[in-house]
């Protein structure tokens, strides 16, 4: 073990998760690579959780925080704020939500937790529907609406959830039914809940559901599931946290891929589109977003200093296409990812779009999920020199891929192959 492993586990609590058996030390990064405290260097697949969105040091980012925090790093929201305003206007513009506020906080989580105070406020009510194999946050009302065990470590709520079938297409009492069959299935179980329960203020759902191991319903799933809300009176919320900025490749938000009828009522943010720095938000419309009748403010969201980092990482994602890039490298990725997988008896499924991907492992022969082999192929890669992740459902056994969004096609390649080998020196 070593000194600074020791003392990590001297002042931090048990729960606090570390990847690999020998903990890694990340020192610096560059483009679509890191380095270890030994001088190791590795292709970053997992862009510390989905959050280094354009790459490691983009001169533009640094080079923004930089000239900010030479002229003032904190404000708070209490006071004008131009860099913020700026930023506001752009992700409004680009949110699709008409009449758009939005307001900033420091994480998903928080972004998160104000949509649902402003959507059971708005609603009066303190009913969530949201989705089996969800994950939406680290507190206390985030946890509560989680439909993952591996990340609700209490019982205890603020908020009646009621969980939804449907962001998972290929396990479950569906599985089996065409795209056609699956979506009204679903429709049809959503229509039932709600004859049995009071009105909820709103569905919270990711498009993609990131920690849940990259699945996702058919195209129009929400968008039909949004014709029942309308008629309930209840809002959509849309958890863009990991999906937003064109990560999917298709699409620049996740839900334009359930659009048939209309956008979200309320649209959470984070990650990537600080590039590392700690910017989340929430979009919705003024009568949503206005409905709070005491006073708020965040100490911290909308931070200078973040604020032009936000401005500078959106600049240059737009102006060089990387959603485009995603889509085009994700897709040679994902088709490369599958020829691997269909010579492993391990791999269930490859899944994803753009450049979030998941491959499902299970114990050969069966269709169980198997978390240790997905902890053995991590360590593997790391020792090919790549960064992965993981995650999924009932049990952790989906490797997650997500690198920056300017990967490279010979990046690609080179990690496709180490995770060939990985995949085979687990067997």
């Amino acid at each position: 073990m070593s000194s600074l492993h020791h003392r990590h586990l001297a002042v931090s609590p048990d729960w606090l998760a570390l990847y690999y058996r020998h903990p890694l030390e990340i020192t610096h990064g560059e483009g679509r690579h890191v380095w270890d405290a030994d001088g190791n260097r590795y292709l970053d697949f997992f862009g510390g959780i989905l959050t280094t969105m354009t790459a490691h040091a983009l001169p533009e980012v640094t080079k923004a925080v930089s000239e900010q925090a030479g002229r003032i790093l904190h404000s708070s929201t209490l006071y004008l704020n131009r860099p913020m305003i700026e930023l506001a206007e752009r992700v409004a513009s680009l949110s699709g939500i008409p009449d758009a506020r939005v307001f900033f906080t420091t994480s998903g989580t928080e972004a998160n937790d104000t949509a649902l105070l402003l959507a059971t406020t708005y609603r009066r009510s303190n009913q969530i529907l949201a989705m089996r194999n969800s994950y939406h946050g680290r507190s206390f009302s985030a946890v509560s609406i989680t439909g993952n065990n591996a990340w609700s470590p209490t019982s205890l709520s603020p908020l009646q959830t009621l969980y939804v079938h449907g962001g998972v297409r290929t396990r479950g009492p569906y599985a089996h039914l065409s795209d056609a069959d699956f979506t009204a299935g679903c429709v049809a179980d959503l229509e039932d809940l709600l004859g049995h329960t009071r009105t909820p203020a709103a569905l919270i759902a990711e498009p993609i559901q990131g920690v849940g191991g990259f699945t996702s319903p058919p195209d129009g799933l929400y968008g039909a599931f949004r014709e029942v809300l309308n008629r309930h009176g209840v809002l959509w919320i849309s958890d863009e946290v990991q999906t937003g900025w064109g990560r999917s490749g298709e699409h620049f938000w996740g839900w334009q891929a359930h659009a048939q009828n209309g956008p979200p009522d309320i649209l959470t943010f984070a990650k990537g589109i600080g590039n590392g720095m700690s910017i989340g938000g929430v979009v919705a419309r003024a009568e949503v977003m206005n409905c709070l009748d005491a006073n708020s403010i965040s100490t911290f969201g909308g931070s200078p200093v973040t604020m032009a980092a936000g401005l500078a990482n959106l600049s240059y994602l737009l102006e060089h296409d990387l959603q485009g890039n995603a889509r085009r490298v994700g897709g040679l990725l994902i088709e490369r990812l599958r020829a691997i997988g269909a010579a492993s008896e391990r791999v269930r499924e490859v899944r994803g779009r753009g450049l979030m991907i998941g491959i499902e492992l299970v114990r050969p022969g069966t269709d169980e999920a198997d978390p240790e082999a997905a902890a053995a192929v991590l360590e593997a890669a790391r020792e090919g020199g790549l960064l992965i992740g993981k995650g999924g459902g009932h049990n952790t056994s989906v490797l997650r891929i997500a690198p920056p969004l300017s990967l490279a096609i010979p990046e690609a390649e080179e990690g496709a192959e180490i995770l060939a080998d990985a995949l085979r020196a687990v067997g």
